[in-house]
């Protein structure tokens, strides 16, 4: 799947800026489940979209599944939006991948 149609909906962006804000140690969908108030059936779709566009890695820690945003995949994509949607706006664009990561 395509990584920007991955984000284009509310709840998956959502799930990916909660995992980068924990960081490398991730979180098991339970815990992501309660944080964003998703049930889940509903928290496995969106799980398994960002898992197959590369923006999640998972793991499976016994009958749990831990999820971490793949950082490299949020940084290639942020170059990305910035070289072909940014371009021209030096200054604006060169604060654009702080601001993706960091919105709570």
């Amino acid at each position: 799947m395509n990584r920007l149609a991955a984000l284009s909906q509310e709840t998956r962006l959502d799930i990916l800026r909660f995992l980068v804000r924990m960081g490398p140690d991730g979180a098991i969908a339970g815990r992501i489940g309660e944080e964003l108030g998703q049930g889940s059936a509903t928290l496995a779709f969106h799980l398994n979209i960002l898992t197959a566009a590369g923006l999640l890695m998972r793991e499976k820690r016994g009958r749990q599944n831990l999820y971490r945003a793949n950082i490299s995949a949020v940084h290639a994509l942020s170059a990305y939006l910035l070289e072909n949607c940014c371009a021209g706006a030096e200054e604006e664009s060169a604060e654009a991948p702080a601001q993706f990561v960091n919105q709570a």
